[in-house]
């Protein structure tokens, strides 16, 4: 019975010890305290919108706890209000073309072009070496249907350099005037011939530096020349050529010599004379200087130029010249393997435009 008391003050501590674990707050305030404080709740209406319970703040410590971090994260996430859009991803710039991917496409472009025109060839009617010298120089400025029409008459009154040496310059003049600038032409033509006849026994040289000495004959005259007349291979660089060399990204030169230079270490020797007329033939027929048929072109998949022109396959193919047209040739006297059909004689039909 004595120690009534103290078992008594003993189950009282206990008591309070789990009412301070179960009713008392982390400062010591009693939770009961704190509920007779909140205000009573109403009935819940169901057809009300729920509003989502505010978050309950930190404490103190807590907040005290990662001062670092809470700034740290508001620095590197802000709020969704605030967050920045997302700049778009800058396109990252064209790899450009390998020296060795540029000469296999170039040279795959050479190969189906070797496809679409088996038939290439010189568009310059003639019949031996000084014929074509003096079709090609009078081919300047001018297109190779036009002295194809001019030619006949010129040849059946001069037929060798020693008869067109000795001729009148006016009556020279007159039968060459269909292909312009015919005094400077006369002039020329004239000149070779003589040459040939007091420097070359009347015959056409057959080496490149010979032939680039006579009068009006330059590098291209040359090439076209040894490369038709003499089997010699050359790289003709005409007009038509220095623009599908740049359009292929062969060349950024405008330089003719450079051209040459250039292209003449991509393709081997024995392509250079059928590269010069497929290029050529290409240029004339498909790819124009204004209006390049893109849309009727069998080797789009490797122009990088591709666009230039009409991309529309119906409206590319209005724009296709002589065979590919459906139109006649250049030649009046063509190879036996041209598919397309002869063109007529001077006066017979107005010559197309070359698209030099």
């Amino acid at each position: 019975m004595s120690n009534s008391p103290v078992r008594a003050q003993a189950k009282g501590a206990e008591r309070v010890s789990a009412e301070g674990n179960s009713a008392v707050g982390e400062h010591g305030v009693s939770k009961r305290a704190k509920a007779a404080k909140r205000k009573p709740v109403g009935p819940v209406d169901p057809a009300a919108p729920s509003t989502p319970a505010a978050p309950a703040k930190p404490s103190r410590a807590a907040a005290a706890a990662k001062p670092a971090a809470s700034g740290k994260a508001a620095a590197t996430k802000p709020s969704k209000s605030a967050k920045p859009s997302k700049p778009a991803a800058a396109a990252k710039p064209a790899k450009p073309e390998s020296r060795l991917a540029m000469v296999r496409r170039a040279r795959r472009i050479n190969r189906e072009l070797a496809e679409v025109y088996p038939y290439a060839h010189p568009e310059l009617d003639f019949r031996n070496s000084f014929e074509l010298l003096v079709a090609t120089v009078l081919s300047a400025q001018t297109t190779d249907l036009r002295v194809n029409q001019t030619t006949p008459a010129l040849f059946a009154k001069y037929p060798t350099p020693e008869d067109l040496a000795a001729a009148v310059p006016e009556e020279v003049e007159e039968l060459i005037r269909p292909t312009g600038f015919f005094r400077a032409k006369t002039k020329s033509i004239m000149g070779l011939a003589a040459a040939l006849r007091d420097d070359f026994g009347g015959e056409v040289p057959g080496r490149l530096e010979d032939l680039v000495k006579l009068p009006g004959v330059g590098r291209k005259t040359a090439f076209v020349v040894l490369g038709n007349a003499f089997g010699v291979p050359g790289i003709t660089v005409d007009t038509h050529f220095m623009r599908l060399a740049r359009r292929w990204r062969w060349t950024e030169s405008d330089d003719p010599v450079k051209i040459e230079a250039e292209v003449a270490e991509i393709f081997p020797k024995s392509e250079w004379t059928m590269l010069s007329h497929r290029v050529i033939f290409h240029g004339r027929r498909i790819c124009h200087a204004r209006k390049p048929a893109c849309g009727a072109c069998p080797i789009t998949h490797l122009c990088p130029s591709y666009g230039e022109g009409e991309t529309d396959p119906e409206k590319a193919r209005k724009l296709l010249k002589y065979e590919k047209g459906g139109l006649p040739g250049q030649r009046l006297n063509p190879p036996p393997d041209y598919p397309g059909r002869p063109a007529l004689p001077l006066g017979g039909a107005a010559a197309p435009d070359d698209d030099a």
